[in-house]
């Protein structure tokens, strides 16, 4: 607890007056601030709800539209809950993009060197960030599927093959796409915290979810079978399939892994935080 002297009356002994010192709940609310005043965490997370929202509709009515003359086989195949989620994939990146920046965005301005003197036991700023940023990409992005599910399902409805929420499974799809997401940004927001560079996280973010799968399907498919599923973003979509595949994990095991892999880059993050630097 730090403490702030004042000077009483002539010879007197001066006062020591209590002073608010830093707490976790401090640091919250600080970081609270600069999330919701920066225009950048608005305009990005608007652009993750809108793909979400929006592809998943345009998937849904051209889906709607090519229905009459679509092969027994496509239509046999076609899972109505999961195409109006189809969004997701843009929204990831979106998200993504945002969690790095959370970090990396104090780093290219200098300002970490303020926010670090303000809290010199460090931690409490990377917790703080993962933390809030993670409710609030939940909160959107969960709120995001379900309006995205709603409005696909009535787009699908002209030609009588939409789904609901009481469908075994799609309320599970709906609250995994939230998940997901989340989880991609407390992802990036490690990612942002080991790399302190913007460009070199958002690419090492693309990198992991997007590259790395692609090259593990250019392997000879015994390998590909084996190393697939264990792969970040593969293990994590897996909450967001209807249907086990063969080969895949099962969705909350899918979605446990990946959430361990978020979280030990956030344990790397917090012992690099406290022995670089800023």
């Amino acid at each position: 607890m730090s403490s702030l002297t004042t000077t009483g009356a002539p010879g007197s002994a001066p006062a020591i007056l209590p002073r608010a010192g830093v707490s976790q709940a401090r640091v919250l609310y600080s970081e609270w601030i600069k999330l919701r005043t920066l225009r950048s965490t608005f305009y990005t997370l608007l652009a993750a709800v809108i793909a979400l929202i929006g592809f998943g509709t345009l998937f849904c009515a051209v889906t709607a539209n090519r229905w009459p003359h679509m092969r027994a086989a496509e239509q046999s195949a076609f899972d109505p809950a999961l195409t109006s989620l189809r969004g997701y994939f843009l929204a990831q990146l979106a998200i993504g993009v945002l969690g790095v920046l959370v970090m990396t965005g104090e780093y290219a301005t200098g300002m970490i060197r303020a926010t670090m003197s303000a809290v010199p036991r460090r931690l409490p700023v990377l917790w703080a960030k993962a933390v809030l940023y993670a409710a609030v990409t939940w909160v959107l992005t969960t709120l995001g599927a379900l309006i995205a599910f709603l409005i696909g399902q009535a787009v699908l409805s002209s030609q009588h093959i939409e789904t609901s929420l009481a469908s075994p499974g799609v309320g599970r799809l709906v609250l995994g796409t939230g998940l997901y997401l989340t989880v991609v940004g407390l992802l990036g927001v490690a990612i942002g915290s080991l790399i302190r560079n913007t460009a070199g996280g958002i690419a090492t973010v693309f990198g992991l979810l997007l590259v790395v799968p692609v090259l593990a399907e250019a392997l000879p498919s015994s390998w590909s079978n084996a190393i697939s599923p264990y792969l970040p973003s593969n293990a994590g979509q897996a909450v967001i399939a209807l249907h086990q595949e063969p080969h895949t994990l099962a969705p909350w095991t899918g979605i446990g892994l990946f959430l361990l892999y978020a979280l030990a880059a956030l344990a790397a993050a917090a012992v690099l935080l406290k022995r670089r630097d800023t």
